[in-house]
């Protein structure tokens, strides 16, 4: 949908000086950006929240202000919906993290999670040493590119290989421990 602009000549200005009606767009766009935050969020109260920054965002932002207005605020609104989501997930792994954190471990916790990282060394010192590299460096959050940089290999290469490390760690995994 175009956004409402409306074209003021003045003698004072000689020409045309167009005025970007705000509230006009928003009263048009808003139900539609916050349907399109929703069913990415899946939570209408915080849709809403995130529709009006968005709003607020174009108001703040006069550039985006214009005929284009109504696709800036759909991709705007659309990169909220999906930064609130990696909010929400990072959230949760932090939560997960310190409620383990929280939780007093027994001894026999302690005995079994040292057990458990012996098995994974003793099998990754078994695998092939790219594969544990592989493995080893994606346990520490390393991105595609940064796999391909430090192993020196195609980055298009990266996804396939630590699949079939993944595969290969697993196989080791079984034959000398049985299933997990």
């Amino acid at each position: 949908m175009h956004a409402p602009i409306e074209a003021v000549d003045s003698p004072e200005t000689r020409g045309a000086v167009i005025r970007f009606d705000f509230e006009a767009v928003f009263r048009t766009d808003y139900d539609r950006i916050t349907r399109a935050i929703g069913r990415v969020i899946h939570d209408s109260a915080r849709a809403e929240d995130l529709a009006v920054e968005t709003f607020w965002r174009l108001w703040k932002t006069p550039q985006a202000q214009g005929q284009s207005a109504g696709a800036w605020l759909h991709r705007t609104a659309v990169r909220l919906a999906l930064d609130e989501l990696r909010r929400r997930e990072r959230r949760a792994r932090y939560e997960r993290v310190l409620t383990f954190l929280r939780s007093p471990r027994t001894p026999d916790d302690l005995f079994s999670a040292a057990q458990e990282q012996g098995r994974v060394r003793t099998v990754l010192a078994a695998m092939p040493r790219r594969h544990a590299q592989l493995l080893l460096l994606r346990s520490n959050d390393s991105s595609y590119d940064d796999l391909a940089n430090a192993l020196a290999i195609n980055v298009a290469s990266v996804g396939t290989l630590l699949s079939r490390a993944k595969q290969a760690f697993r196989k080791e995994y079984v034959k000398r421990y049985g299933e997990p």
